[in-house]
C-alpha cells in the first residue's frame, strides 16, 4: 500500500509500505476512505513530538470500511463503515474505567504517534470494539471525519475543561481548526461573548460567520489591550489556548480575569513562562488535557441532527496520493485560506 511516512523533522514522503495485518485478536484492519491533516501532524513534522520515530506512518483521523477483524472483535464486521477515533482504548484498564481513554495503559494517542496511523490506504486499529464508531447509511462521511479528533478535542480540552457557562465572556486564542471547533461547541453553553484572536484575517472572518462576537487580529501584538478594552479592564472568564506556542499561552495568562479558567489545548514542543508573579492571587485555574473522546457519541448525535455542522470547517479537497501537496496547503493556511483538508482514497 501507499502511505505518508515521517523521516525526521521536516522530512516526509509518500511511499510504499507493507499493508497492515491483524496482530492481536482485538484488532481490525480498516481501508481508509477519507482522512485529514491535523495541527498536531504539523507539530510532529517540526520535531515537537520526539516519540514519533523515523519510518512512522502518521495521521490519526479518518473514516473507512472494515476490511478484516480479529477473532475477539464483536461489534464490527467486514464491510461496515466506521469513524476512527484518534484515541485507542482497551476499555478495561484503570484509566479507561475512569473515562481517561487518553491514558489507556495499552492505548491512548498511539495512532500516527507510537504505531502507524491513518494517512495511508489501510490502517490497523487496536481494540477496535472500543476505538471505532459505526457510520449509519447515508451519513456525510466528510463531516464525520471531524469527529475523529478536532470536535471532541475542542469540546473536551477547551469547553469542558474551561468550564464555559451561560453568560461567560470567553477568548479563543488561535482560529485554526481546533479553535474553530471550540467556537462551534462552546455555543452549547451560550456564552455571552466569544472573542477569537489570531493573526490570519481570513480565519477571523470565518470565525465571525461561525458565531464569534468579536475578532482581534494580533499581528500588531495589541490583543491584550483590545481584550481589556472589551471587558472593561476585567479580563475574560475563560481563555482557551489553541495554538501550542509560548506567546499564545502567555497571552491567555495576560487576559484572564479573576476567578477565570485557562484551558490549554495546544501541543507544546517548548517550555512556556508561567507568570506566577501576577497569577498567584487571582484564583486562576489552569488545565491541560489530551482528548479522551468520551464525548464522541454525544457529538455524533449533534452532527446527525444538524445542530452542529462541522463540514463548514472543510476548505480543501485532495486525493490521498496528493497528500504532500495537501501538507503544503495546510502548512500555509493564511496564504491558502485553509482550515481542514479532506483527503479521499479513490
Amino acid at each position: 500500500m501507499k502511505a505518508l511516512v515521517y523521516h525526521g523533522p521536516g522530512k516526509k514522503s509518500w511511499e510504499e509500505k507493507p499493508k497492515p495485518v491483524i496482530d492481536k485478536p482485538t484488532d481490525a484492519i480498516v481501508k481508509i476512505l477519507k482522512t485529514t491533516i491535523c495541527g498536531t501532524d504539523l507539530h510532529i513534522m517540526k520535531g515537537d513530538v520526539p516519540e514519533v520515530t523515523d519510518g512512522r506512518i502518521i495521521g490519526h483521523e479518518g473514516v473507512g470500511i472494515v476490511e478484516e477483524t480479529g477473532s475477539s472483535v464483536s461489534n464490527f464486521k467486514k464491510g461496515e463503515h466506521v469513524i476512527i477515533s484518534c484515541i485507542t482504548s482497551c476499555g478495561k484498564c484503570e484509566f479507561c474505567k475512569k473515562g481517561m481513554y487518553s491514558h489507556c495503559e495499552d492505548g491512548g494517542w498511539i495512532l500516527g504517534n507510537l504505531i502507524d496511523g491513518c494517512q495511508a490506504e489501510y490502517v490497523r486499529i487496536p481494540y477496535a470494539d472500543n476505538s471505532l464508531y459505526h457510520i449509519p447509511a447515508g451519513a456525510d462521511e466528510e463531516a464525520l471525519v471531524m469527529l475523529s479528533d478536532i470536535l471532541p478535542t475542542g469540546f473536551e480540552c477547551g469547553v469542558l475543561n474551561g468550564q464555559v457557562k451561560p453568560g461567560d465572556t470567553i477568548a479563543i486564542v488561535g482560529a485554526g481548526p481546533i479553535g474553530m471547533a471550540v467556537l462551534l461547541t462552546s455555543q452549547f453553553y451560550t456564552p455571552a461573548e466569544i472573542i477569537v484572536i489570531d493573526t490570519d484575517e481570513n480565519r477571523l472572518a470565518v470565525a465571525k460567520t461561525f458565531g464569534a462576537t468579536h475578532t482581534i487580529n494580533n499581528t500588531d501584538g495589541k490583543a491584550e489591550a483590545e481584550v481589556m478594552k472589551l471587558t472593561h479592564g476585567k479580563g475574560v472568564d475563560v481563555a482557551i489556548e489553541a495554538v501550542g506556542v509560548s506567546a499564545t499561552f502567555e497571552l491567555c495568562e495576560a487576559i484572564i480575569g479573576a476567578g477565570g479558567h485557562i484551558a490549554n489545548i495546544g501541543v507544546h514542543g517548548k517550555s512556556v513562562t508561567l507568570h506566577m508573579e501576577t497569577l498567584w492571587s487571582r484564583n486562576i485555574t489552569i488545565t491541560t488535557r489530551l482528548v479522551d473522546t468520551i464525548t464522541t457519541p454525544m457529538l455524533f448525535k449533534t452532527v446527525q441532527s444538524k445542530k452542529l455542522e462541522p463540514k463548514k470547517l472543510i476548505t480543501h479537497h485532495f486525493k490521498l496520493d496528493q497528500i504532500v501537496e495537501a501538507y503544503e496547503t495546510f502548512g500555509n493556511a493564511a496564504k491558502e485560506k485553509a482550515l481542514k483538508v479532506i483527503l479521499t482514497n479513490e
